[in-house]
């Protein structure tokens, strides 16, 4: 069971830090990711973080702005973004895959229910 926070309302250049909740201990041991949907697009990979944290997977269109990272003391997961774009206007998932690397939501057997991020200029 997962539930994304910290979605809201921003204009371009803000920040925000999206937040996700982890009801199982078990998650610690998976990796977690970060994906997006926009309305008529398909769900899109945004970020993953391995299980211990040492390896970090990011889309082009994030690189540099985002940064994912993972408390397993705390079963959290967190999306920081800066430099916020228009474009990176969605609703945004986490999600566990049982392996590592996964950038397809294909791999990834668990999902959040989302959190809407509008980015207006």
């Amino acid at each position: 069971h997962l539930v994304e926070s910290g979605g809201g309302l921003v204009q371009a250049g803000d920040s925000l830090r999206l937040s996700c909740t982890a009801s199982e201990r078990t998650f610690r041991l998976y990796t977690m990711g970060w994906f997006r949907q926009d309305s008529g697009k398909e769900r899109e990979f945004v970020a993953a973080i391995s299980w211990s944290s040492d390896s970090t997977k990011y889309a082009d269109s994030v690189k540099g702005r985002f940064t994912i990272s993972r408390d397993n003391g705390k079963n959290m997961v967190y999306l920081q973004m800066n430099s916020l774009k228009v474009e990176d206007t969605a609703v945004y998932y986490c999600a566990v895959a049982p392996q590592w690397p996964a950038r397809s939501s294909r791999e990834y057997d668990y999902w959040g229910q989302g959190t809407q991020v509008t980015v207006s200029s």
